[in-house]
């Protein structure tokens, strides 16, 4: 089967985009893992698939599957991709959209000079909807990891994240920690890890060791869980700078029960075929 794409990136967090309107697409997860393979494929992040609505009133479905295959809620860079890649493929001449995703509704915006504000939705805190095992409700949690505890705040972005605060992200233990809190027993769906450095207020510095991708150059969802982790402990005040190591994005958001927007860039990179 031969596929077009487009591959595209928000803040080096990369992806294959695919037009499932215009042709019909179901990948294995043997094929998917090929078209994310760097070596073999395309090579990405991430694989995008847009689909037509399924329900009233939203003009596209927006599907997510990681590098390993596996299928997900969300994707905050991927969403401001999206918009683009729909615009631009000829597909809507809205600058605003509203997308299906497996775990709501987002809504993508156009801005007149190129960057993309997504609103992600409302940020869920509570441990059984993220989902996270957990005993208590209280927002800084302890992770056992390997032999030593961490402190952490899980936030659910339409994905599940589990944010920790260090001194410096430079040396952080990403590595080594990533995927033990990635498979965590008390994460049932997994979760991404987030190690978080405050600058001051309305700054921070961020990694992200994404579930089924590894540590990616820039996480959406990452970099809104992060902010509304440090806004509910009191650490930072909206907007936040979140700078990563592909770039920076912009995060808003006025506490519980408000919407989380987030602001950045979203770029093509070139298109091509595939045969998988």
């Amino acid at each position: 089967m031969k596929l077009s794409f487009v591959k595209m990136h928000g803040l080096g967090n990369d992806f294959v985009v695919l037009d499932g309107i215009r042709q019909s697409i179901e990948l294995a997860p043997a094929q998917l893992r090929l078209l994310a393979d760097r070596h073999f494929g395309v090579g990405c992040d991430q694989i995008l698939l847009v689909e037509a609505a399924r329900q009233p009133g939203v003009d596209f479905r927006y599907r997510i599957f990681n590098a390993d295959g596996g299928e997900v809620e969300q994707c905050g860079n991927g969403a401001r991709c999206f918009v683009r890649f729909v615009h631009e493929q000829g597909l809507s001449a809205k600058r605003e959209i509203r997308v299906e995703t497996m775990s709501g509704i987002i809504v993508p915006h156009l801005e007149d000079d190129g960057t993309v504000s997504v609103d992600m939705g409302v940020p869920v805190l509570a441990p059984a909807r993220i989902p996270f095992i957990s005993a208590s409700d209280d927002l800084l949690q302890t992770l056992r990891i390997a032999d030593h505890e961490i402190a952490i705040t899980a936030v659910g972005m339409g994905n599940p994240h589990a944010v920790q605060v260090v001194d410096d992200v430079a040396t952080a233990a990403v590595e080594q920690q990533g995927p033990l809190i990635e498979k965590h027993p008390c994460f049932p769906q997994r979760v991404n890890a987030g190690f978080m450095q405050v600058l001051d207020r309305q700054a921070i510095r961020l990694r992200v060791f994404e579930r089924g991708a590894g540590e990616t150059l820039a996480c959406g969802t990452g970099a809104c869980a992060a902010v509304v982790a440090g806004i509910s402990r009191g650490l930072l005040a909206s907007p936040v700078s979140v700078e990563m190591r592909g770039g920076s994005l912009s995060v808003a958001w006025n506490g519980p029960g408000t919407s989380v927007l987030m602001t950045g860039p979203a770029v093509t990179v070139f298109k091509g075929e595939i045969e998988v």
